[in-house]
Protein backbone atom coordinates (compact mmCIF):
# COMPACT_ATOMS: atom_id res chain seq x y z
CA UNK A 1 0.00 0.00 0.00
CA UNK A 2 2.76 2.43 0.84
CA UNK A 3 4.33 1.56 -2.36
CA UNK A 4 0.92 2.23 -3.80
CA UNK A 5 0.61 5.61 -2.37
CA UNK A 6 4.66 6.48 -3.57
CA UNK A 7 3.64 5.53 -7.29
CA UNK A 8 0.55 8.09 -7.32
CA UNK A 9 2.27 10.63 -5.91
CA UNK A 10 4.71 10.68 -8.78
CA UNK A 11 1.91 12.16 -10.74
CA UNK A 12 1.93 15.17 -8.50
CA UNK A 13 5.35 16.80 -9.86
CA UNK A 14 4.02 20.09 -11.84
CA UNK A 15 1.36 22.25 -10.00
CA UNK A 16 -0.94 24.84 -11.88
CA UNK A 17 0.22 28.11 -11.96
CA UNK A 18 -2.04 30.81 -12.04
CA UNK A 19 -1.65 33.48 -14.70
CA UNK A 20 -0.35 36.71 -13.95
CA UNK A 21 -1.80 39.29 -15.03
CA UNK A 22 0.96 42.64 -16.37
CA UNK A 23 1.34 45.64 -18.22
CA UNK A 24 3.10 44.66 -21.78
CA UNK A 25 2.25 40.99 -21.79
CA UNK A 26 2.44 39.50 -25.18
CA UNK A 27 0.07 37.36 -26.57
CA UNK A 28 2.74 34.66 -26.96
CA UNK A 29 3.68 35.18 -22.98
CA UNK A 30 0.21 34.70 -22.02
CA UNK A 31 -0.27 31.44 -24.52
CA UNK A 32 3.23 30.22 -22.71
CA UNK A 33 1.72 31.08 -18.94
CA UNK A 34 -1.51 29.15 -20.01
CA UNK A 35 -0.16 25.59 -20.52
CA UNK A 36 0.27 25.79 -16.86
CA UNK A 37 -3.73 26.33 -16.17
CA UNK A 38 -6.48 24.10 -16.91
CA UNK A 39 -9.40 22.73 -19.33
CA UNK A 40 -9.20 24.80 -22.33
CA UNK A 41 -7.15 27.05 -21.24
CA UNK A 42 -4.52 24.68 -21.01
CA UNK A 43 -4.93 23.29 -24.50
CA UNK A 44 -5.39 26.46 -26.29
CA UNK A 45 -1.29 26.67 -25.04
CA UNK A 46 -0.75 23.25 -25.94
CA UNK A 47 -1.60 23.85 -29.66
CA UNK A 48 0.80 26.99 -29.47
CA UNK A 49 3.46 24.85 -29.08
CA UNK A 50 2.68 21.90 -31.35
CA UNK A 51 1.99 23.92 -34.20
CA UNK A 52 6.06 25.99 -33.06
CA UNK A 53 7.23 22.19 -33.24
CA UNK A 54 5.77 21.77 -36.76
CA UNK A 55 7.14 25.17 -37.93
CA UNK A 56 10.59 24.22 -36.87
CA UNK A 57 10.95 20.74 -38.35
CA UNK A 58 12.73 20.16 -41.33
CA UNK A 59 11.24 18.83 -44.56
CA UNK A 60 7.32 18.82 -42.79
CA UNK A 61 4.86 19.83 -45.39
CA UNK A 62 1.75 21.27 -42.94
CA UNK A 63 -1.97 21.03 -44.13
CA UNK A 64 -4.75 23.21 -43.36
CA UNK A 65 -8.70 21.80 -43.11
CA UNK A 66 -10.73 24.99 -42.65
CA UNK A 67 -14.51 24.66 -42.44
CA UNK A 68 -16.93 26.46 -40.87
CA UNK A 69 -18.02 30.42 -41.71
CA UNK A 70 -14.51 31.59 -41.29
CA UNK A 71 -14.58 33.96 -43.94
CA UNK A 72 -17.96 36.05 -43.52
CA UNK A 73 -16.93 35.43 -39.76
CA UNK A 74 -13.59 38.40 -40.29
CA UNK A 75 -10.88 35.21 -40.48
CA UNK A 76 -9.83 36.17 -44.35
CA UNK A 77 -7.00 37.88 -43.16
CA UNK A 78 -5.60 35.79 -40.83
CA UNK A 79 -5.79 33.03 -42.95
CA UNK A 80 -3.81 34.70 -45.84
CA UNK A 81 -1.44 35.79 -43.12
CA UNK A 82 -0.77 31.98 -42.22
CA UNK A 83 -0.23 31.21 -46.15
CA UNK A 84 1.86 34.44 -47.21
CA UNK A 85 4.32 33.29 -44.08
CA UNK A 86 4.10 29.45 -44.83
CA UNK A 87 2.98 28.32 -41.81
CA UNK A 88 0.74 26.40 -43.86
CA UNK A 89 2.04 24.81 -46.92
CA UNK A 90 -1.47 23.06 -48.24
CA UNK A 91 -5.34 24.14 -47.71
CA UNK A 92 -8.37 21.98 -48.21
CA UNK A 93 -11.36 23.93 -47.68
CA UNK A 94 -15.39 23.86 -47.85
CA UNK A 95 -16.14 26.00 -51.02
CA UNK A 96 -18.41 28.48 -48.79
CA UNK A 97 -15.59 30.02 -47.99
CA UNK A 98 -13.25 29.99 -50.58
CA UNK A 99 -16.67 31.07 -52.68
CA UNK A 100 -16.85 34.44 -49.92
CA UNK A 101 -13.18 34.85 -49.95
CA UNK A 102 -13.32 35.59 -53.77
CA UNK A 103 -16.72 37.67 -52.95
CA UNK A 104 -14.73 39.85 -50.91
CA UNK A 105 -12.06 40.37 -53.11
CA UNK A 106 -14.02 41.32 -55.57
CA UNK A 107 -15.69 44.15 -53.33
CA UNK A 108 -18.42 42.05 -51.43
CA UNK A 109 -19.01 42.66 -47.90
CA UNK A 110 -20.41 40.97 -45.24
CA UNK A 111 -22.47 42.64 -42.42
CA UNK A 112 -22.44 42.70 -38.42
CA UNK A 113 -25.77 41.58 -37.47
CA UNK A 114 -28.40 40.02 -35.11
CA UNK A 115 -29.48 36.62 -33.90
CA UNK A 116 -32.52 39.08 -32.96
CA UNK A 117 -34.67 39.13 -36.17
CA UNK A 118 -37.13 38.64 -38.16
CA UNK A 119 -36.02 36.33 -40.79
CA UNK A 120 -39.23 36.09 -42.76
CA UNK A 121 -38.70 40.14 -42.96
CA UNK A 122 -34.61 39.41 -44.00
CA UNK A 123 -35.80 37.47 -46.87
CA UNK A 124 -38.47 39.79 -48.18
CA UNK A 125 -35.35 42.38 -48.23
CA UNK A 126 -32.96 39.53 -49.53
CA UNK A 127 -30.88 39.57 -46.87
CA UNK A 128 -29.15 36.48 -46.27
CA UNK A 129 -27.71 35.64 -42.54
CA UNK A 130 -24.99 33.74 -41.30
CA UNK A 131 -26.09 33.64 -37.29
CA UNK A 132 -25.01 37.49 -36.76
CA UNK A 133 -23.66 38.13 -40.06
CA UNK A 134 -25.74 39.44 -42.55
CA UNK A 135 -25.27 39.26 -46.60
CA UNK A 136 -27.09 41.00 -49.52
CA UNK A 137 -27.96 38.05 -51.86
CA UNK A 138 -28.44 40.79 -54.75
CA UNK A 139 -24.72 41.14 -54.51
CA UNK A 140 -24.27 37.20 -54.28
CA UNK A 141 -26.07 37.27 -57.53
CA UNK A 142 -24.38 39.70 -59.07
CA UNK A 143 -21.23 37.73 -58.33
CA UNK A 144 -22.66 34.24 -59.51
CA UNK A 145 -23.26 35.74 -62.64
CA UNK A 146 -19.93 37.14 -62.91
CA UNK A 147 -18.57 33.53 -62.16
CA UNK A 148 -20.68 32.09 -64.60
CA UNK A 149 -19.94 34.75 -67.68
CA UNK A 150 -16.63 35.90 -67.17
CA UNK A 151 -14.58 33.59 -65.11
CA UNK A 152 -15.65 30.81 -67.01
CA UNK A 153 -14.20 31.32 -70.07
CA UNK A 154 -10.52 30.94 -68.20
CA UNK A 155 -11.22 27.52 -67.66
CA UNK A 156 -10.82 24.98 -71.28
CA UNK A 157 -14.44 22.75 -72.28
CA UNK A 158 -13.37 18.65 -71.66
CA UNK A 159 -10.43 18.82 -69.82
CA UNK A 160 -10.67 17.35 -66.32
CA UNK A 161 -9.80 19.71 -63.54
CA UNK A 162 -9.08 18.95 -60.06
CA UNK A 163 -10.16 21.75 -57.84
CA UNK A 164 -6.54 22.47 -57.31
CA UNK A 165 -6.34 23.44 -60.80
CA UNK A 166 -9.40 25.69 -60.36
CA UNK A 167 -8.76 27.52 -57.45
CA UNK A 168 -5.30 28.56 -58.87
CA UNK A 169 -6.77 30.04 -61.92
CA UNK A 170 -9.23 31.93 -59.97
CA UNK A 171 -6.37 32.71 -58.06
CA UNK A 172 -3.99 34.08 -60.79
CA UNK A 173 -7.66 36.09 -62.14
CA UNK A 174 -8.03 37.47 -59.32
CA UNK A 175 -4.47 38.42 -59.09
CA UNK A 176 -4.32 40.36 -62.34
CA UNK A 177 -7.61 42.39 -61.41
CA UNK A 178 -6.59 43.20 -58.40
CA UNK A 179 -3.23 42.49 -57.30
CA UNK A 180 -1.71 41.53 -54.08
CA UNK A 181 -4.58 41.62 -51.46
CA UNK A 182 -5.48 39.81 -48.09
CA UNK A 183 -7.04 36.87 -49.65
CA UNK A 184 -6.46 33.11 -49.34
CA UNK A 185 -6.91 32.80 -53.17
CA UNK A 186 -4.80 35.40 -54.32
CA UNK A 187 -2.19 34.82 -51.69
CA UNK A 188 -2.04 30.75 -52.17
CA UNK A 189 -1.61 31.24 -55.91
CA UNK A 190 1.14 33.96 -55.45
CA UNK A 191 2.66 31.82 -52.51
CA UNK A 192 2.85 28.24 -54.32
CA UNK A 193 0.24 26.95 -51.68
CA UNK A 194 -1.93 24.02 -53.13
CA UNK A 195 -5.42 24.42 -52.41
CA UNK A 196 -8.09 22.17 -52.52
CA UNK A 197 -12.24 21.71 -52.15
CA UNK A 198 -13.09 18.05 -52.43
CA UNK A 199 -17.26 19.63 -51.93
CA UNK A 200 -16.85 22.41 -54.64
CA UNK A 201 -20.22 21.81 -55.75
CA UNK A 202 -21.75 22.42 -52.31
CA UNK A 203 -20.94 25.72 -52.83
CA UNK A 204 -21.69 29.16 -55.04
CA UNK A 205 -18.37 28.60 -56.73
CA UNK A 206 -19.59 25.32 -58.10
CA UNK A 207 -22.94 25.75 -59.44
CA UNK A 208 -21.93 28.85 -60.82
CA UNK A 209 -19.57 27.11 -62.96
CA UNK A 210 -22.69 24.37 -63.65
CA UNK A 211 -24.69 27.22 -64.73
CA UNK A 212 -21.83 27.99 -67.15
CA UNK A 213 -22.67 24.44 -68.62
CA UNK A 214 -26.43 24.02 -68.64
CA UNK A 215 -26.72 27.73 -69.79
CA UNK A 216 -23.76 28.70 -72.04
CA UNK A 217 -23.35 25.12 -73.49
CA UNK A 218 -20.05 24.80 -71.98
CA UNK A 219 -17.93 21.58 -71.28
CA UNK A 220 -16.10 22.15 -67.99
CA UNK A 221 -15.20 18.91 -65.65
CA UNK A 222 -14.57 18.56 -62.64
CA UNK A 223 -12.75 15.32 -61.78
CA UNK A 224 -13.28 14.41 -58.22
CA UNK A 225 -10.92 11.53 -58.66
CA UNK A 226 -7.92 13.94 -59.61
CA UNK A 227 -8.40 15.60 -56.21
CA UNK A 228 -7.95 12.03 -54.02
CA UNK A 229 -4.86 11.54 -56.59
CA UNK A 230 -3.38 14.46 -56.12
CA UNK A 231 -3.55 15.03 -52.59
CA UNK A 232 -2.43 11.68 -51.61
CA UNK A 233 0.65 12.40 -53.93
CA UNK A 234 1.57 14.97 -51.22
CA UNK A 235 1.33 12.83 -48.40
CA UNK A 236 2.94 9.93 -50.50
CA UNK A 237 5.85 12.43 -51.50
CA UNK A 238 6.44 13.72 -47.72
CA UNK A 239 8.65 12.47 -45.06
CA UNK A 240 6.91 14.65 -42.29
CA UNK A 241 3.08 15.85 -42.16
CA UNK A 242 1.37 18.06 -39.41
CA UNK A 243 -2.39 18.95 -39.79
CA UNK A 244 -4.41 21.72 -38.63
CA UNK A 245 -8.07 21.72 -38.93
CA UNK A 246 -10.71 24.46 -37.86
CA UNK A 247 -13.16 22.54 -37.14
CA UNK A 248 -14.04 19.20 -39.01
CA UNK A 249 -16.07 17.81 -41.94
CA UNK A 250 -15.38 17.31 -45.56
CA UNK A 251 -11.99 19.42 -45.47
CA UNK A 252 -10.56 17.15 -41.89
CA UNK A 253 -11.69 13.97 -43.36
CA UNK A 254 -10.25 14.66 -46.81
CA UNK A 255 -6.65 15.12 -45.22
CA UNK A 256 -6.94 12.77 -43.23
CA UNK A 257 -7.30 9.91 -45.73
CA UNK A 258 -4.05 11.01 -47.38
CA UNK A 259 -2.12 9.08 -45.08
CA UNK A 260 -4.67 6.15 -45.45
CA UNK A 261 -3.95 6.90 -48.92
CA UNK A 262 -0.22 6.93 -49.04
CA UNK A 263 -0.05 4.07 -46.61
CA UNK A 264 -1.84 1.69 -48.77
CA UNK A 265 0.06 2.79 -51.78
CA UNK A 266 3.75 2.97 -50.50
CA UNK A 267 3.69 -0.47 -48.13
CA UNK A 268 5.11 2.47 -45.09
CA UNK A 269 3.40 3.68 -42.60
CA UNK A 270 2.50 7.59 -43.73
CA UNK A 271 0.43 8.93 -40.63
CA UNK A 272 0.39 12.33 -40.05
CA UNK A 273 3.36 13.34 -37.23
CA UNK A 274 1.80 16.68 -35.85
CA UNK A 275 -2.24 17.48 -35.56
CA UNK A 276 -3.92 20.58 -33.93
CA UNK A 277 -7.50 21.00 -34.07
CA UNK A 278 -9.85 23.95 -32.90
CA UNK A 279 -13.45 22.17 -32.89
CA UNK A 280 -16.78 23.06 -30.76
CA UNK A 281 -17.92 18.92 -31.62
CA UNK A 282 -17.52 16.50 -29.42
CA UNK A 283 -16.76 12.34 -29.90
CA UNK A 284 -19.42 11.36 -28.23
CA UNK A 285 -21.23 11.67 -31.03
CA UNK A 286 -19.39 9.45 -33.61
CA UNK A 287 -19.04 12.29 -36.10
CA UNK A 288 -15.71 13.02 -37.76
CA UNK A 289 -15.47 16.85 -36.27
CA UNK A 290 -15.34 15.81 -33.12
CA UNK A 291 -13.46 12.60 -33.20
CA UNK A 292 -10.37 12.34 -30.99
CA UNK A 293 -6.86 12.31 -32.70
CA UNK A 294 -6.56 9.07 -30.60
CA UNK A 295 -9.38 7.61 -32.60
CA UNK A 296 -7.57 8.50 -35.85
CA UNK A 297 -4.58 6.52 -34.42
CA UNK A 298 -6.55 3.32 -34.83
CA UNK A 299 -6.83 3.61 -38.72
CA UNK A 300 -3.27 4.98 -39.14
CA UNK A 301 -3.99 8.49 -39.84
CA UNK A 302 -2.18 9.96 -37.01
CA UNK A 303 0.97 8.47 -36.20
CA UNK A 304 1.35 6.21 -33.00
CA UNK A 305 4.02 8.56 -31.71
CA UNK A 306 2.19 11.92 -32.67
CA UNK A 307 2.61 15.20 -31.23
CA UNK A 308 -0.83 16.80 -31.12
CA UNK A 309 -3.81 19.23 -29.14
CA UNK A 310 -7.32 19.53 -29.63
CA UNK A 311 -8.85 22.35 -28.00
CA UNK A 312 -12.37 22.57 -28.06
CA UNK A 313 -13.12 26.22 -28.77
CA UNK A 314 -15.12 28.56 -30.96
CA UNK A 315 -12.51 29.01 -33.95
CA UNK A 316 -13.47 32.95 -34.54
CA UNK A 317 -11.92 32.78 -30.83
CA UNK A 318 -9.28 30.72 -31.11
CA UNK A 319 -7.62 31.74 -34.71
CA UNK A 320 -6.84 35.31 -33.59
CA UNK A 321 -4.58 34.08 -30.62
CA UNK A 322 -3.00 31.65 -31.69
CA UNK A 323 -1.81 33.17 -34.79
CA UNK A 324 -0.99 36.12 -33.27
CA UNK A 325 1.08 34.20 -30.64
CA UNK A 326 3.00 32.50 -33.65
CA UNK A 327 3.69 35.76 -35.08
CA UNK A 328 5.46 37.13 -32.08
CA UNK A 329 6.88 33.73 -31.64
CA UNK A 330 8.38 33.87 -35.12
CA UNK A 331 8.62 37.47 -36.18
CA UNK A 332 11.71 36.35 -38.29
CA UNK A 333 12.68 32.34 -38.95
CA UNK A 334 13.93 30.40 -41.60
CA UNK A 335 12.04 27.31 -42.96
CA UNK A 336 12.44 25.30 -45.54
CA UNK A 337 9.52 25.09 -47.02
CA UNK A 338 8.01 22.50 -49.60
CA UNK A 339 7.55 23.78 -53.33
CA UNK A 340 5.00 21.27 -55.18
CA UNK A 341 6.29 21.04 -59.20
CA UNK A 342 3.08 19.90 -60.46
CA UNK A 343 3.47 18.09 -64.38
CA UNK A 344 0.65 16.32 -65.62
CA UNK A 345 -0.59 13.64 -62.99
CA UNK A 346 2.86 13.34 -61.44
CA UNK A 347 4.31 15.30 -58.38
CA UNK A 348 7.95 16.66 -57.01
CA UNK A 349 8.67 18.03 -53.97
CA UNK A 350 11.29 20.09 -53.24
CA UNK A 351 11.98 22.25 -50.19
CA UNK A 352 13.93 25.62 -50.21
CA UNK A 353 14.99 27.77 -47.26
CA UNK A 354 13.28 30.91 -47.19
CA UNK A 355 13.35 33.86 -44.55
CA UNK A 356 9.61 33.97 -43.44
Amino acid sequence: MVWLVCGLKKLLRQPTVPVSVGQGKSIDELMAEMRYTAFQGRRLGEAVDVWSRMLRKRHIVIWLGLAGAMIPAGMRRIVAYLIKRRMVDVVVSTGANLYHDAFEVAGGRHYMGSVHCDDKKLRRQRIDRIYDVYADEDRFYAFDRWLERVFSKKLEDNYPYSSREIIQILGETFYERYGEVDSMIVTSYRRGVPVFCPALGDSSLGFSLMFANRRLGRDIILNAFKDVDESSRITEKSRITGVIYVGGGTPKNFIQQTAVISSYQTRHDRSHNFAVQFTTDLPVWGGLSGCTFEEAQSWGKISANARFATCHVDATIALPIVVHALAERFKKFRREIPVFDWEGSSLEITFEKCKL
